[in-house]
């Protein structure tokens, strides 16, 4: 199937007027194993600027947040025919490293020999790296093997009989690997590292021997058509291993966690739990909304670029973009701010404001909230400050805590709705069970509404899942829907809650070792609907 065949667009027929361009760029792009965040920056770069992208693997990620794809195809490497690529820049990702391929390379020369401009990029070498992920360092000498499907003894390069091997295998290959191995005479009873689904938040690694190797696949829950990565050598008993097991050692890893949130928010938090090792899951609880009834907010603009208030004081980083976008329908800019203050709630409403150009004046240094901006904020003096009024834009659902505490302060608080918050469809069918059955080890809540809108479209967490907060005000509406509070950060900061939620994950682990209990996450193991180590 060549690409037109697939969807394809042709960069002349994305760009009207121009004539169908002659020249041809193919670029063999390194996908590394499979995370997106393993792509190199030349390898995003090339895909940024090519007319087409076309993934070679279904293991290979595109979801880098650095990555802005004009057109993005998936095709195997022998459905792609190197004419039907003329006149396009287009970027061929392949997994691992290309020339590492066989068939890419086979491809690679075809284009070449097509008259087509042929570049390679090199990307992380997947037989290198995926031991690494699960804590083998392989040094200089070890020997590399891929045994393609349909491999046999004979057609493969004869195993070392001692030092470290790497094999690259199907479940189905176990055999294979036990016949190369005995036809090297390597020691049966050396340690044998397996593991499967590397480099994912779902990987699991099993030592064995070479004896005992036809029981791993069950071990790890591993079929025939899983891919392993199999290392023979001292290097991979546990002792050796274990202080360079980082991948699997990480606090959160593999444990599912909900992430109740609008999808634009929530980039800096599941990042956060994924460098943990967490596999965050976003289901949007509510839709940010213009006002129903704007003239009060374009008054409020009219205001600010009159110069009729001392201050702006944002208390969510959804404010700012209100304000922000209601600034570009009049074609304004952040220079209209001249002369006013800012305040802000906080650390991460701070940075929407230095996004847009804003430098906050006013940041709560003890309780990030509006509680504690109120707490902070300077109180009206007639000699310093040229007026008394602050713009306050909010939420349609915003408490009166900030508005008041400043009205106490002497200051004339005009208070405008920016922005409304609207409940979200329900999420899918799977979604609605796994929060209800304890599918999920954690749910992370950032805000009251967050609580209040996921019990409205999906119903209350199980008991097994670790409920976390980002403050007290969240945590004190979690309890009052009948949720135990298991974790609160001590700032409202979602890097924090994070943080905490890993900090938990470790005096958790800690405890059950000490009580003698498996230590697995919390939704595989329960007690009387309560997760252990609560």
């Amino acid at each position: 199937m060549s690409a037109q065949e697939a969807g394809a667009t042709p960069a002349a027929e994305a760009t009207p007027g121009l004539d169908t361009p002659t020249h041809t760029r193919v670029a063999f792009v390194g996908g590394g194993p499979g995370p997106a965040w393993l792509l190199t920056l030349a390898a995003v770069e090339t895909m940024n600027a090519a007319d087409e992208v076309i993934v070679t693997s279904p293991d290979l990620d595109t979801s880098h947040p650095r990555l802005h794809l004009r057109h993005l195809l998936r095709q195997g490497l022998d459905e792609i025919d190197p004419q039907s690529l003329r006149g396009r820049q287009v970027a061929i990702l392949v997994w691992g490293d290309p020339l590492l391929s066989p068939r890419a390379a086979a491809l690679a020369a075809q284009c070449s020999e097509a008259g087509l401009d042929v570049d390679v990029i090199p990307g992380v070498a997947a037989r290198t790296s995926l031991p690494g992920f699960a804590g083998v360092a392989l040094g200089d000498s070890a020997q590399l093997v891929t045994l393609e499907p349909g491999a046999d003894a004979e057609n493969l390069p004869e195993l070392a009989a001692a030092g470290t091997v790497v094999l690259l295998a199907r479940g189905d290959q176990l055999a294979l690997v036990a016949e190369l191995a005995g036809t090297a005479h390597r020691d049966p009873d050396e340690p044998v590292l397996v593991t499967a689904n590397a480099a994912t938040p779902e990987q699991a690694s099993i030592s064995t021997t070479m004896d005992d190797l036809g029981g791993v696949l069950k071990d790890l829950n591993a079929t025939d058509d899983s891919a392993l990565v199999i290392v023979l050598g001292a290097n991979t008993a546990p002792a050796v291993r274990d202080p360079l097991n980082w991948f699997e050692s990480k606090p959160l890893f593999g444990w599912r966690v909900l992430v109740p949130r609008t999808k634009d928010q929530a980039g800096t938090l599941t990042s956060r739990l994924a460098s943990h090792g967490a596999v965050p899951e976003v289901v949007p609880t509510m839709s940010i909304e213009p006002p129903r009834t704007p003239q009060q907010l374009d008054k409020a603009i009219t205001g600010l670029v009159e110069g009729r208030y001392r201050w702006v004081a944002f208390t969510s980083a959804n404010a700012v973009r209100a304000v922000r976008d209601k600034f570009l329908e009049y074609g304004l800019d952040a220079r209209a701010f001249g002369g006013i203050q800012i305040a802000v709630v906080g650390a991460a409403t701070a940075e929407v404001c230095r996004a847009w150009g804003l430098e906050p004046d006013l940041i709560p240094l003890s309780e990030q909230s509006a509680a504690g901006l109120a707490a902070e904020f300077p109180a009206y003096d007639d000699m310093l400050d040229p007026m008394n009024r602050v713009l306050l834009p909010k939420a349609d659902i915003a408490t009166e805590t900030l508005a008041a505490g400043l009205v106490d302060l002497g200051w004339e608080v005009e208070d405008v709705v920016a922005y409304r918050t609207v409940r979200a469809a329900p999420p899918p069918a799977e979604t609605r069970e796994a929060i209800k059955t304890g599918k999920f080890d954690a749910v992370v809540f950032t805000s009251s509404s967050t609580v209040r809108n996921l019990v409205g479209i999906a119903g209350k967490p199980h008991k097994v899942s670790i409920i976390a907060a980002i403050g007290p005000q969240t945590a004190e509406t979690c309890r009052e829907h009948g949720l135990r509070v298991d974790v609160q950060a001590d700032n409202p900061s979602v890097v924090e809650l994070a943080d905490k939620l890993a900090e938990f994950a470790i005096s958790r682990k800690q405890d059950l070792i000490a009580r003698k209990k498996p230590t697995v996450r919390p939704s595989l193991q329960r007690r009387r609907g309560r997760p252990v180590g609560s």
